[in-house]
């Protein structure tokens, strides 16, 4: 029965009859049978005798061929294809070959995968092997597989010396690449074998040939800090400011992977210091950015200008700061320029607020850098909510050690769009609060991208009552909340949410919205009778709008609401209001040490307790 046998992607299944056929057959029998039949092979061409079994290679798996270091296929028994040619250079067997070349066989014929015979004795590393293949047929020593691999390449990628050198006394070209340009030597530099290099570079190989990524060989060997095989391509004429498709140098690549013997190698023989990528990233903002300390010390000892920035203005000390590495931020304060930081348009302090980097923030303080710098307008529109300050980065983190510190270094609380204070009153930190007031912050903040006619931090707290008291007590403007334009006339239908201001989209034409507005909110109408009867505590005879009644007489219980906002509003009430206006909003906080009696005290701050 003849049977063809394929390579596994062209492979047809076998039948049951066939698999019985050989399924007594041990692997051994397999082999000798299939190198028999092969022997007794007609010479391409001609027809195959009858009978008789063609035995196609096997090939490889093709992704592991890429980097030739693909095992051999692995199959399962009923469907494992055997190549004599390969079994016979795999096991050394010189005899077996020279046979197969005596008989006629052309073993100059590639495999689906362009793979020859050579290929294969340069992958096993089988020397005797090669030596036969190559004598037979000198012509195809530099010729590729698919991959475009040549018989160098391969033995240069398996380790394979004995092949190496052979090769390249019969004459193989060094510098043929393979479908990412890499050649012989690029690879030795990858594999860190230094001999392959050493023979490759004796017998020409070039050393300044890019990959498609524009890499040396050189690029690769400080890659992995290897410092002979650098000392071998550099006297091999290797070009120390090669740039690869990014602009990048052998330096840059030591700077940016931390390779500090490379480094050295690589000042000692002439790279520029100050050598910057495509990107304007210079070597020492990488070697900050990736924190390595080490590395940065020594470029700055060397020269380096730490004054360098990279396409977005930022300087070393910045992304240092941001990293928040201590230690390298010291060594950068003393060589960093404050006029080049200004004219970044962001300081340092924002970016080491941004991350919680609270050493950083700490040193920079100490070292002078100022705490009220803002982002210029284009970096500050890089935020939907126009953020300003270091302060306003430390408030939204909820950091409450970074706004403590900012604010005793004299930062300004009232500078950014949104006032901080009504971040943190969003966020509900009561601590954040109380450090904000105490620092001058203003608690009658206003947004002016949204313009209310009440102040913003009364909306923001509408939704947590304590909190809302909380800020009443300490001189909140209430009396705003009931001045309406429509008074007790009937109110336009209104979409307006308190979404719309907790997200705090910047409009470009906003419109001036009212207490009342905000109060019919879905989300906040439920709470209505509540807050306003909160706020009646703090303000004296006012008048509830039409749309304020509307909610307070919606629910029975909030029918006591309406009755205090009647006027006349009691006297004491009255008289309670003009002390605390008479105090200011800016010391009531304070009233605690005002040479006032206990009881007025206590009813001044709505303590009825006696």
């Amino acid at each position: 029965m003849a049977m063809e046998i394929t390579t596994p992607s062209a492979q047809r299944a076998i039948g049951h009859e066939e698999y019985s056929l050989y399924s007594s057959m041990s692997e051994d029998e397999l082999i000798q049978m299939a190198i028999e039949q092969s022997l007794t092979d007609s010479s391409p061409g001609q027809p195959a005798a009858p009978g008789c079994q063609k035995v196609r290679s096997a090939g490889r798996e093709t992704a592991a061929a890429n980097r030739s270091n693909r095992p051999p296929a692995h199959f399962y028994p009923w469907t494992r294809v055997i190549d004599p040619v390969v079994k016979a250079i795999k096991d050394g067997d010189e005899n077996t070959l020279t046979s197969m070349i005596q008989s006629g066989k052309n073993l100059s014929e590639p495999n689906k995968d362009g793979w020859l015979p050579l290929h294969e004795a340069a992958y096993y590393g089988q020397l005797g092997c090669l030596k036969i293949l190559q004598k037979a047929y000198p012509a195809v020593i530099d010729q590729r597989t698919l991959q475009e691999e040549t018989a160098l390449y391969i033995a240069t990628c398996r380790g394979n010396l004995d092949c190496l050198l052979t090769l390249l006394q019969c004459g193989a070209e060094p510098d043929i690449s393979n479908k990412s340009r890499e050649t012989p030597l690029y690879k030795a530099c990858e594999r860190k074998n230094v001999e392959a290099v050493r023979m490759l570079v004796q017998y020409n190989a070039d050393t300044n040939h890019r990959c498609n990524r524009g890499w040396t060989a050189l690029h690769e060997s400080v890659a992995r800090n290897d410092l002979e095989v650098m000392e071998i391509l550099v006297n091999g004429g290797a070009k120390v400011e090669s740039k690869n498709a990014y602009g990048i140098t052998p330096l840059f690549v030591a700077a940016q992977s931390g390779q500090l013997e490379a480094l050295r190698f690589l000042a000692k023989h002439g790279a520029d210091i100050n050598t910057q990528a495509s990107d304007s990233a210079s070597a020492l903002y990488e070697a900050c950015k990736n924190e390595h300390e080490d590395v940065v010390e020594f470029l700055l000892s060397q020269g380096a200008d730490a004054n360098k920035s990279n396409k977005d203005g930022l300087l070393p000390l910045h992304v240092a700061s941001k990293r928040g590495n201590y230690k390298i931020v010291q060594m950068l304060l003393p060589v960093t320029s404050r006029t080049r930081v200004k004219r970044s348009g962001i300081s340092p302090l924002h970016l080491a607020a941004e991350r919680n980097n609270d050493d950083v923030l700490g040193e920079l303080l100490d070292a002078g850098y100022d705490v009220n710098a803002t982002l210029s307008p284009e970096r500050s529109r890089l935020y939907e909510d126009r953020r300003s300050t270091p302060l306003y980065f430390a408030v939204i983190n909820n950091n409450i050690y970074a706004t403590e510190m900012l604010l005793h270094a004299g930062a300004s609380p009232n500078l950014d769009i949104i006032n901080p204070l009504l971040i943190s009153i969003r966020h509900g930190c009561l601590k954040t609060i109380e450090l904000l007031l105490d620092h001058g912050a203003n608690i009658d903040a206003y947004i002016s991208s949204h313009p209310t006619t009440f102040p913003a931090t009364i909306m923001f707290s509408m939704k947590c009552l304590s909190l809302l008291k909380f800020l009443m007590d300490l001189g909140c403007n209430g009396d705003s909340c009931f001045t309406c334009q429509y008074g007790n006339a009937p109110h336009p239908i209104t979409q307006t949410t308190s979404n719309r201001f907790n997200e705090m989209p910047l409009d470009k034409s906003p419109s001036v919205v009212q207490f009342c507005e905000i109060i019919s909110a879905p989300e906040v109408s439920r709470w209505a009778g509540p807050i306003i009867d909160v706020l009646l505590d703090y303000v004296g005879n006012v008048q509830l709008c039409a749309r304020l009644k509307e909610h307070i007489e919606s629910y029975e219980d909030w029918a006591i609401i309406k009755e205090k906002a009647e006027p006349p509003r009691p006297l004491a009430h009255l008289c309670r209001l003009r002390v605390r206006k008479a105090i200011g909003k800016y010391r009531i906080k304070l009233i605690d040490t005002l040479p006032l009696p206990g009881r007025l005290i206590r009813y001044l701050q709505y303590d009825n307790s006696q």
